[in-house]
């Protein structure tokens, strides 16, 4: 790779970390504020709320929402605790567990959804045109394509 090239790249990386640094601590505290649930838990709701039978095991869990299993369950466990999401045993494999999402759990995603999307607008969306936003969308997906085998 020629230098302009590496400096390009990290560039890119560099202002994507950045981004993702500055926004994600300003999406928490508003989510907090305006709904109670932290950001960590808001995502543990999302993708329990679009998995089919809104289930999915820890495991997947875990891959979907990028923390440790450790930090999966300890998560799922607060959750459990606030009756957001129940905990049920795989029937075909004992060691594994689903996480479930319950009907409370789905309530307080509807109740904080509007709030983080408001968030992801306000905070980012704005400062971007429709052309450069499908940019972004279609190249950070190919480089997710690329990297999930």
């Amino acid at each position: 790779m020629d230098k302009s090239r590496r400096d390009l790249s990290t560039s890119a990386w560099g202002a994507l970390l950045q981004v993702h640094a500055a926004l994600v601590p300003v999406l928490d505290k508003r989510l907090q504020l305006e709904t109670g649930l932290a950001l960590s838990w808001y995502d543990v709701l999302l993708e329990l709320s679009a998995a089919p039978e809104r289930r999915l095991r820890m495991s997947d869990l875990g891959e979907r929402v990028v923390l440790s299993r450790t930090r999966v369950s300890r998560l799922v466990e607060d959750l459990v605790a606030a009756g957001l999401v129940s905990r049920e045993v795989n029937p075909a494999d004992a060691r594994s567990a689903y996480a479930v999402l319950t009907p409370q759990g789905l309530a307080r995603f509807r109740q904080a959804a509007p709030v983080y999307l408001r968030g992801i607008d306000e905070h980012f969306a704005e400062q971007l045109s429709d052309s450069e936003l499908r940019t972004i969308a279609r190249a950070l997906g190919r480089v997710l394509d690329a990297n999930s085998a």
